[in-house]
C-alpha cells in the first residue's frame, strides 16, 4: 500500500470501526453487562497509555533532539497542553458523565442522550487528532517505514473503537426504543476522529517545527481522557482484576502492533 493509500485507510479505518461497534444495537436489545464493560474500558485504557507512550511520546522526544539535553521540552509542555486542552473542552461543552451519572460542563436543556453523545464525541477527538498528527509526520519525514508506524496506531486506535461505538449506541438503544436513531447516534459520535485526523495531518505535515509539541499534545489528551473517565467508568472497586487485565491486554497489543509496524 502506498503512503497515502495507508493515510486515507488509517483515517477511515478509525471511523468505520466506531461505525462497526454502533451497529450492535440492530443485534442486541440490552446494554452490555458491568463486567463486559469493565473490559473493554481497561483495554481501550490500555491501548490509549500504550500508544501515548510509543506512537506519540518517544517520537516527540526522538524528534526534538537539536535540542541536545532540553529535548523533553517539547514533550514534557505539549503533554500538559493536551491535558488542559480536554479540561477547556469539558468546561465549554454540556455533556453527560456515565460514570458518575452526572452532567458536566455549562447547564443546557440538552437531552441526556444528546449529552451522552457529546461526552464520547469529546473523548474521540484526542484519538483523531493522534492519527493524523502521527501520519502529518511521516509525511514531514517522507520514511514509509514511519507511514507503517502511523498504520499500526490507526489499527489500535480502531480495535478500540468497536466497542466505544457499541458503548453509546446500546444504552440509547434502550433508552429510545429505536435502534436506527441508536446506531445514528453512535455512528456519529465517531465523526470527530476522521474530522481531527484531517486538521492534525496537514498541521504535523506542513509545520515541521511542531511536529514534537503536536505528538506530544495528544498523547497529554489522551493520557487525560483515560485518567479522568476510562478507568473511573471501569468501577475498578468491583472487578479489579477484570480491569486490570483489560488495561495490560490493551497495552501489549498496542505495543506488539508499534512494534510490529514500526
Amino acid at each position: 500500500m502506498s503512503p497515502a493509500g495507508m493515510t486515507i485507510f488509517g483515517i477511515c479505518f478509525i471511523f468505520l470501526m466506531t461505525t462497526l461497534g454502533a451497529s450492535l444495537s440492530f443485534f442486541f436489545k440490552k446494554d452490555i453487562s458491568s463486567k463486559v464493560n469493565t473490559a473493554f474500558l481497561g483495554f481501550a485504557s490500555g491501548i490509549m497509555i500504550a500508544a501515548s507512550i510509543w506512537s506519540l511520546l518517544i517520537p516527540a522526544l526522538e524528534g526534538s533532539t537539536e535540542l541536545g539535553k532540553f529535548n523533553w521540552i517539547p514533550a514534557s509542555v505539549g503533554f500538559i497542553l493536551g491535558g488542559l486542552f480536554l479540561v477547556l473542552i469539558d468546561k465549554i461543552i454540556p455533556h453527560f458523565h456515565k460514570g458518575t451519572q452526572e452532567d458536566e460542563g455549562p447547564r443546557s436543556s440538552l437531552k441526556k442522550s444528546t449529552k451522552l453523545f457529546l461526552a464520547v464525541t469529546i473523548h474521540n477527538i484526542p484519538e483523531g487528532l493522534a492519527v493524523g498528527f502521527a501520519f502529518g509526520a511521516a509525511k514531514a519525514i517522507g520514511d514509509p517505514a514511519a507511514f507503517v508506524s502511523a498504520l499500526g496506531l490507526a489499527i489500535g486506535i480502531g480495535i478500540q473503537n468497536l466497542p466505544e461505538g457499541a458503548a453509546v449506541s446500546l444504552p440509547l438503544r434502550q433508552a429510545t426504543g429505536r435502534r436506527s436513531t441508536a446506531f445514528l447516534y453512535g455512528a456519529g459520535s465517531g465523526i470527530a476522529e476522521p474530522i481531527f485526523a484531517v486538521i492534525g495531518y496537514f498541521l504535523a505535515a506542513y509545520i515541521a517545527v511542531l511536529q514534537p509539541w503536536l505528538l506530544a499534545f495528544a498523547a497529554g489528551a489522551m493520557i487525560f481522557v483515560v485518567a479522568e473517565d476510562l478507568i473511573p467508568d471501569a468501577h475498578l472497586s468491583d472487578n479489579p482484576h477484570l480491569a486490570t487485565w483489560g488495561v495490560m491486554l490493551g497495552f501489549v497489543v498496542m505495543m506488539i502492533l508499534d512494534v510490529a509496524l514500526g
